[in-house]
């Protein structure tokens, strides 16, 4: 027990302030056993009987305990006060109607009382077992007479049909109704809020995720108070169900019948419920002490769990002070004493404590009630000379100690060995002058209190809540699929500096790049560039139909397919030269996978990814990809990656290092091949592509005579592009090789919005007084234009031949319809990267294009058709074709590692530009066998311009092209 002296002071000024010696020294008793509940030391808490050693101080020592409790109530604690009656035919009826009283909260409630209301769940379900069993009648559960309404019935049904009708609880004095209860709340709430979680967790839409939940709310409700005569859903999940099962206290239910409950078998469950309700039911209506010792037990566990330290919301410790029941005036007329027993009697027989402090009242004659047998009377107590609080104390210690002797089975236990009887003299009923000083138990707030409150909770919630919008918020900005929670990381956005938003990465779950293309762009993706590469079908439309591809795959081939993933610009361009690269080669990619899917055992998966404007994003979509391939092991490689820019060394270095090989159909890059083994490309190489362009420079120079030529490149210092100063230097060498003048350094131009700068560069080029016969053109397609506009316009370059020779980026011109023009007096000289005409005779590939490619379904396609001239497509749909096969050898999926090492063997005829052969291709070295047209385009006549081939070879023919072959004085 806690030294007195360690219990502060009350500082008074409230109701209840002992006015006597007795009120004193036992309010300073209770404030010492509360300290000591406080402190976690969990004492014995008696039942304190007061009684006068005079019968003529009874009502003194009754006002005494009403004193007791106003002051026990300013002090905080929780208190309840019985009344002088109670109905009820006999002591135990009277005494269980007083604990009836007290299951409702309010009795319990006091202006300083810490934490919420009690909560009395199972006193609640007793007293509701109890009133069906009263609406039953007094027969049940003799069999009905022959004729009744109840005859035939089962008497177990009928005591069930009516707690259904009940909803379990237990009848309200004068009215009862049938609308919604916080315990039936207490489970279905958290079904919904768990049903919602679940669907953010499916990464659901927020709105859909929270129409889930209060559907599950709404069905659930109803189902649990609109619908009479049922019990409520989740019963068998309620804390007092799980008591009523497993307390010792209550006779085992038939053996017949289950007597557990769990959560995964409700069924199971509600028959224990049933079973015991039913037994309950019995002992019940047999009447005896069985229905008050039950209501008692379930009381007390009530308050054990109301006063339990570590529950969820960890309410013992907001509760530092024992529940006090107060009985003024305990007697036979209201049960009080018969309460008292029962509670002594139900303490004896469970191995717990509970918190719950007793104080009552008996009149002097009424003292030997309170102990066993036959009314008697017993020897007066002479106290000992000591002060009032010394005896009070070691009474208390003597109690304490002897308690366990009490209730032992082999005791004599005259006395209830949980009563503390303490009489009391006429000397200390009289007032006291220092009334005012007595003690009370630390007020300090624990700290669960202040933690872990209410306020504290909602502080946490509008935290948690401001940190998930800000989540949600940052989720949003940084990936291209999120949701309030959780967000597809295989993509994420990027901001350009004019505000312009793009999606890099790899498309996986529901990403689509078509929905990041503006809105102009977005029901007709390529409508600006139709009237450039004439392409018939959208990027919407195209992955719509990999997709339906791929699903398929992954519901019927899970187990023998392989995943190829195509990395390519699919970003919004204004000019539109990057987006049709992107929608051109996907097409060839998507015309693959349809034609492998139905002639291949095994089937081909297909992944899109963007790596931005004209790729301009590729270090970062190569992360992506091997991100994802590291989780996926049917990644087997990459197609695509087509342009050559700075990052492109960074991209193979990342995509090596996951072991995925990359199969190019456009890249022309020399030094790919060359510093990284995992790197394989159809396109003829940039030094290689010069090289056989020099077989027309050497048709322009004119022997013995000092014949001037320069390069012409774009600028890229401030630019990723590679492929154009690949092409200044390549072109540079070549020029010098075959014996032209040339400036020691390329002319550069600039653009500036968009636009080359080439102005200045054509006054310069046509007035320097040598103008050149021949211009090596290392640019891009959409500065041509431009380029012939200020040739033709300056009077020195006018009336002068001039021939212009340039790399594979000019195969997409589109000359044939005019949108593209060449000056006069200038011959264009280009290379294209693959030989369409040729291959044409022996390839299925435009069959297969008119069968399955959106927009030219069943049209008489070939290698003039304007969407598939450029030869994007047709490279795209190769590379697709070479990667599968390498990764399908003996008709089985390989692994990624097989594959990079079987793409070295294939040999492939009859494709779209006619036999892939990789086995010419050593690691770190060039390959040959590349496809390569050599093209003638001048102005007619009538002012158009005119293609003719001068030379080609199919890709696989290693024969080299010859100068005679390539004659410029004889385009046919």
């Amino acid at each position: 027990m806690v030294n007195s002296d360690r219990v502060p002071d009350c500082s008074g000024g409230h109701r209840g302030l002992p006015v006597t010696g007795a009120g004193v020294h036992l309010q300073d008793q209770l404030e010492i056993l509360v300290e000591d509940y406080r402190t976690n030391v969990d004492p014995p808490m008696p039942a304190f009987v007061l009684h006068a050693q005079d019968g003529a101080d009874d009502d003194a020592v009754a006002g005494l305990v009403r004193q007791l409790y106003e002051g026990q109530q300013a002090h905080g604690t929780r208190c309840a006060v019985a009344q002088d009656t109670y109905d009820g035919g006999t002591e135990v009826r009277r005494a269980a109607a007083m604990v009836r009283a007290l299951s409702e909260p309010k009795k319990w409630d006091g202006p300083k009382a810490l934490y919420r209301r009690y909560a009395f769940p199972r006193l609640r379900l007793v007293h509701a077992i109890d009133d069906a069993v009263a609406e039953l009648g007094d027969n049940w559960p003799a069999t009905p007479a022959p004729g009744s309404p109840e005859a035939g019935q089962d008497q177990r049904q009928r005591l069930l049909d009516q707690l259904a009708r009940q909803r379990w609880r237990p009848r309200r004095r004068g009215r009862w109704s049938p609308g919604l209860h916080l315990s039936d709340m207490a489970h279905i709430l958290p079904a919904s809020i768990v049903a919602g979680l679940a669907a953010l967790l499916a990464r659901t839409d927020w709105y859909m995720a929270v129409g889930a939940g209060l559907a599950l709310l709404v069905l659930l409700t109803v189902f649990s108070s609109v619908l009479p005569g049922r019990a409520p859903i989740f019963l068998w999940l309620r804390r007092e169900s799980r008591w009523f099962l497993t307390t010792t206290f209550l006779r085992a239910a038939d053996q017949a019948d289950p007597t557990e409950v769990s959560l995964l078998r409700p069924v199971r469950s509600w028959r224990a419920i049933a079973a015991r309700a039913y037994d309950v039911a019995e002992a019940l209506q047999s009447g005896g002490d069985f229905h008050l010792q039950l209501c008692v037990l379930a009381l007390r566990e009530d308050l054990r769990d109301n006063h339990r330290r570590w529950s969820w919301d960890l309410r013992g410790f907001k509760r530092p002070r024992p529940p006090m029941l107060f009985l003024p005036r305990a007697d036979v007329h209201n049960g009080g004493i018969e309460l008292i027993r029962a509670v002594s009697d139900v303490r004896s027989r469970r191995s717990e404590l509970d918190p719950l402090v007793v104080v009552a009242s008996v009149r002097a004659e009424d003292v030997p009630l309170i102990e066993r047998g036959a009314v008697r009377e017993t020897p007066a107590q002479t106290p000992p000379r000591h002060r009032f609080s010394d005896q009070l104390r070691t009474l208390y210690r003597e109690w304490a100690r002897n308690l366990r002797v009490r209730q032992s089975p082999s005791g004599e236990r005259v006395v209830l060995p949980w009563v503390m009887k303490v009489p009391l003299p006429h000397d200390q009923l009289a007032p006291v002058e220092d009334r005012h000083r007595h003690l009370r138990a630390s007020t300090r707030p624990s700290p669960a209190r202040l933690v872990w409150s209410l306020h504290t909770l909602v502080l946490v919630l509008a935290v948690l809540a401001a940190g998930t919008v800000m989540r949600a918020h940052t989720l949003h900005e940084r990936y291209c699929s999120a949701t309030v929670l959780t967000a597809n990381r295989d993509a994420r956005r990027h901001t350009e500096p004019d505000g312009s938003t793009e999606c890099i990465g790899v498309a996986t779950g529901d990403i689509r790049f078509a929905d990041w293309l503006p809105g102009a762009d977005r029901s007709d993706d390529l409508k600006p560039l139709v009237g450039r590469s004439e392409t018939p079908w959208t990027v919407e439309q195209l992955e719509d139909l990999i997709a339906e591809q791929n699903a398929d795959v992954l519901a019927h081939h899970a187990d023998n397919h392989v995943t190829v993933i195509y990395a390519g610009p699919l970003s919004h361009d204004p000019d539109g030269s990057s987006l049709v690269k992107g929608a051109q080669e996907l097409a060839g990619v998507y015309l693959a996978q349809a034609v492998i899917n139905k002639d291949s055992s095994v089937r081909l998966r297909v992944l899109v990814a963007n790596g931005g404007l004209d790729l301009g994003r590729q270090a970062k979509m190569a992360e992506a990809i091997a991100s994802y391939a590291a989780h996926d092991p049917t990644v087997v490689g990459v197609v695509g990656v087509g342009r050559d820019l700075r990052s492109s060394r960074e991209t193979a270095r990342i995509l090596m290092a996951a072991g995925l090989p990359i199969v190019s159909g456009t890249n022309s890059a020399t030094y790919l091949p060359r510093e990284y083994a995992n790197w394989f490309s159809l396109a003829a190489p940039d030094q290689w592509q010069v090289r056989q362009l020099g077989l027309i420079a050497a048709q322009l120079r004119t022997p013995g005579k000092r014949q001037h030529a320069l390069v012409l490149a774009r600028d890229t210092t401030e630019t990723p592009d590679m492929y154009t100063q690949e092409q200044a230097r390549y072109g540079q060498d070549m020029l010098k090789d075959h014996g032209f003048t040339v400036p020691p350094k390329p002319r550069l131009y600039t653009r500036d919005g968009g636009r080359p700068e080439l102005r200045r560069h054509a006054r310069q080029i046509c007035q320097d007084g040598t103008v050149p016969s021949v211009i090596y053109f290392a640019g891009r397609v959409e500065d041509l234009d431009p380029l012939m506009t200020q040739l033709s316009r300056e009077p020195g370059c006018s009336a002068k031949p001039i021939a212009i020779l340039t790399g594979d980026d000019l195969s997409k011109a589109d000359f044939l319809h005019g949108r593209n023009r060449i000056a006069p007096e200038v011959t264009l000289y280009h290379a294209a990267l693959a030989e369409l005409e040729k291959a044409a005779v022996q390839t299925d590939f435009y069959a297969d294009a008119a069968r399955h490619l959106p927009g030219v379904t069943g049209q008489n396609l070939g290698p003039g058709t304007p969407a598939l001239a450029s030869g994007q497509t047709a490279l795209a749909h190769d590379a697709t074709q070479t990667l599968h096969d390498a990764a399908s050898r003996d008709d089985k999926p390989q692994s990624r590692a097989l594959t990079w090492v079987n793409l070295r063997t294939v040999r492939i005829p009859d494709m779209a530009t006619g036999t892939i052969d990789l086995t010419t291709a050593p690691p770190y070295g060039d390959r040959t066998g590349h496809s390569i047209v050599l093209k003638k385009v001048r102005r007619d006549a009538g002012g158009t311009a005119e293609t003719h081939v001068l030379c080609s070879r199919l890709a696989g023919d290693t024969t080299p092209l010859t100068q005679r072959e390539c004659d410029i004085k004889d385009p046919g």
